[in-house]
């Protein structure tokens, strides 16, 4: 089924700027119009979530972040029964309201949530689009505009957290990377509010750093911390310490790595 792009966006309602890496926007937008979930792969803080919230603008939908963690359960998502004013009622969760009254479910992080909210997703993923509800026996079937969007960082990716094939293969998926160096300089500049001049040198050691993936540091630094350290910076915080601040204090606790990064950071930035 197709859905006609005709959803009024809000006049008020701002689009949040996003430099397009490839035709994740056009793929996004025909995903959504045949009704297709979506599953975002890409390192920390490299603009899935960003991405998300730029095309509910653009579609003229609302969105429900769920941040996953350890302890999300399948209930979080759908809802449970709660009291109120000494009555026992039904709560519907971000996951339900979405499926109820249509508009994306966007999931960060999936593989950190508990096995059964993958579980539920199952029948939504398929040509069935229903959630079926036990605890008040409704099988509800998705409206129309209804999306879910799930993300994930590959990098973290191991035996006890991997998205299985099973569930990969549910959804239509968009490989997301660092945007190339003149592209993520004006995205910071844009963010931040610091000219290109100053945030170059910034990039440039955040691209240096991201070659220790793995290595000394478990993570890359994000366009997210170079952001944070652009800020700083315009704020009139001296470029060394807001890059101790916002990029090497996030990356690491080890004494040792933290001064061979500094070295780094000093002659990229000097």
């Amino acid at each position: 089924m197709t859905i006609a792009l005709n959803l009024p966006l809000n006049p008020k309602t701002e689009i949040p700027h996003y430099s397009p890496q490839g035709n994740e926007c056009a793929l996004f937008e025909s995903a959504w119009t045949r009704q297709l979930p979506v599953l975002l792969k890409g390192p920390t803080g490299c603009g899935k979530t960003r991405f998300v919230h730029h095309m509910a603008a653009r579609l003229g939908l609302p969105v429900s972040t769920v941040s996953c963690h350890d302890d999300l359960t399948a209930a979080d998502l759908t809802g449970r029964y709660l009291l109120k004013g000494g009555e026992t009622v039904w709560v519907d969760g971000p996951l339900t309201k979405a499926v109820r009254n249509g508009g994306l479910c966007y999931l960060d992080e999936i593989v950190e949530a508990r096995k059964d909210v993958a579980v539920i997703l199952h029948p939504l993923t398929d040509d069935r689009r229903i959630l079926p509800l036990e605890r008040t026996g409704e099988i509800l079937e998705a409206q129309p505009a209804f999306m879910v969007v799930v993300s994930y960082n590959p990098g973290y990716q191991n035996l006890m957290k991997a998205l299985k094939p099973s569930t990969r293969q549910r959804f239509v998926s968009i490989e997301f990377d660092f945007l190339p160096r003149d592209k993520e300089i004006a995205i910071v500049s844009i963010e931040s509010g610091l000219p290109e001049g100053k945030v170059a040198p910034l990039v440039d050691l955040a691209r240096r750093l991201r070659v220790l993936k793995g290595q000394d540091i478990e993570e890359g630094v994000s366009t997210r911390l170079l952001i944070y350290c652009a800020t700083l910076v315009d704020a009139g915080m001296p470029v060394s310490e807001a890059v101790l601040a916002a990029i090497i204090e996030p990356l690491t606790d080890e004494p040792d790595v933290k001064a061979a990064l500094l070295e780094v950071a000093k002659a990229t930035c000097a």
